[in-house]
């Protein structure tokens, strides 16, 4: 079985994709892939995704600089699910924080525990 053949896409063609940062262990993002934005990251080495609001390929990074250079790519047991561990230039976080996930739950409220970076 090749590669892209172990990988189990959605309907939509689609696989979720984790980015770790390798060094620190925490997770940065989640974000979707298709097929092209696979080959696009074994080709070159950095973090492609597909965006399903804008409908297009993106490079993480294409914009804002904050590229993520892959160390390494794992798939889990049920192939339905890729974590890539990544070095992160910038924040990871469209709103400018390192994660995505800055919000906890506290005593049934969302507590913000990370500030933009400046």
């Amino acid at each position: 079985m090749s590669l892209l053949q172990s990988i189990t896409f959605n309907d939509a063609g689609l696989v979720p994709a984790i980015a770790q940062d390798a060094t620190s262990g925490r997770v940065l993002m989640m974000a979707w892939m298709n097929r092209e934005a696979v080959e696009q990251t074994l080709a070159t080495g950095f973090a492609h995704y597909y965006s399903r609001s804008r409908q297009r390929q993106w490079k993480k990074g294409e914009s804002s600089g904050h590229v993520q250079k892959v160390q390494a790519i794992y798939l889990d047991c049920d192939g339905d699910t890729i974590l890539l561990k990544i070095e992160q230039s910038g924040p990871a976080c469209h709103t400018n924080r390192e994660s995505c996930f800055y919000k906890q739950l506290q005593d049934q409220t969302w507590i913000t525990i990370e500030e933009p970076m400046t």
